[in-house]
């Protein structure tokens, strides 16, 4: 069986952006057993692709602040063996930076990847054996499936499949419930709070209870901000990221940021609404990845409650019961 290697280890939005990329490769190449380097926080992501034979789990967020530690570099020789464990007929290489280029380089097999005018980082490009010229101001989804298309000698198709299997949900809510991912990395993609507590008023007034998720502490702390007197409003508890997975893909609605499990929510044909104030919904947002996604807002632009009401709103009414 022939072997390919994908370089994508972060972020999560970004790995779920590049997930259709196995289906179409196992449409065209059914021989074609596919590898996936993760940083070890989204490895649990990628392992839940029915398409994935192997998950290789790395660490370099955490290694980077541990360079002199003995432990970092066992941790590097054992994650370095399971790199080479295997010779692959192709590596690709998603992640646009030359940390990703790196990586592949290590592996065993042919690198590659964008060319200098189609990478966010185009000294990266130089350690690629083969490169390509991909559109770089269109969505992540197409970018990374142009590229695989192009790798592999086939032409993308059909709208994209992400085919990921969450595990059964736990401790599930009793009633109808939304979750709202008010939380980023980035705090210029915040919506502010008092529309949040306007639009969670609204919807438990309307009878959905709404679930507020939380990564950190000071997430945390928001969250409890934001439920604070409002009837129905509960702050998740602490959730690992494949029960997060089952928990907003059985939610009626997640509304949130730009960030990674609102695009993760989408994958999993979750009702989506994702509020974009500072960056490019043409380029990240969920309308592309699910027809039940929606983007409101843009660069400079940031959506009001009654916008986001209506948005939702009419998605679910559009929504088929199952």
């Amino acid at each position: 069986m022939s072997r390919a290697l994908i370089i994508r280890p972060s972020s999560l939005g970004d790995i779920v952006h590049a997930l259709p990329i196995v289906h179409d490769i196992r449409r065209h190449r059914p021989d074609m057993a596919v590898d996936w380097v993760a940083e070890e926080a989204f490895a649990a992501l990628v392992a839940m692709h029915r398409g994935v034979e192997r998950v290789i789990p790395v660490a370099l967020r955490r290694w980077r602040h541990r360079l002199l530690e003995r432990a970092t570099w066992r941790e590097f020789a054992t994650f370095r063996r399971a790199l080479v464990r295997d010779h692959y007929d192709l590596v690709l290489d998603l992640q646009e930076q030359v940390k990703g280029a790196l990586l592949a380089w290590l592996a065993r097999g042919p690198v590659h990847g964008p060319d200098r005018a189609s990478i966010r980082e185009p000294a990266a490009s130089l350690s690629y054996r083969h490169r390509y010229r991909i559109d770089p101001a269109q969505h992540l989804i197409d970018r990374c499936r142009q590229l695989a298309a192009a790798a592999f000698g086939y032409e993308p198709e059909g709208p994209p499949h992400f085919d990921l299997s969450p595990p059964p949900l736990l401790a599930a809510p009793e009633t109808p419930y939304a979750v709202f991912v008010h939380a980023s990395s980035r705090a210029d993609k915040l919506w502010p709070e008092p529309h949040w507590r306007a639009l969670i008023t609204h919807f438990t007034q309307a009878g959905l209870a709404v679930l507020l998720p939380w990564g950190t502490s000071d997430e945390a702390e928001c969250s409890t901000r934001l439920a604070d007197g409002i009837p129905g409003a509960a702050v998740c508890a602490r959730r690992d990221l494949p029960e997060l997975a089952a928990l907003l893909a059985r939610a009626e609605v997640v509304c949130g940021v730009d960030t990674g499990l609102v695009h993760l929510a989408a994958a999993l044909g979750a009702p989506t609404v994702a509020l974009f104030v500072a960056t490019d919904p043409r380029l990240a947002g969920v309308a592309r990845a699910s027809p039940h996604g929606r983007d409101l807002g843009g660069a400079g632009i940031v959506p009001a409650p009654p916008e986001v009401v209506a948005s939702v709103g009419a998605l679910l009414r559009t929504v088929p019961d199952c």
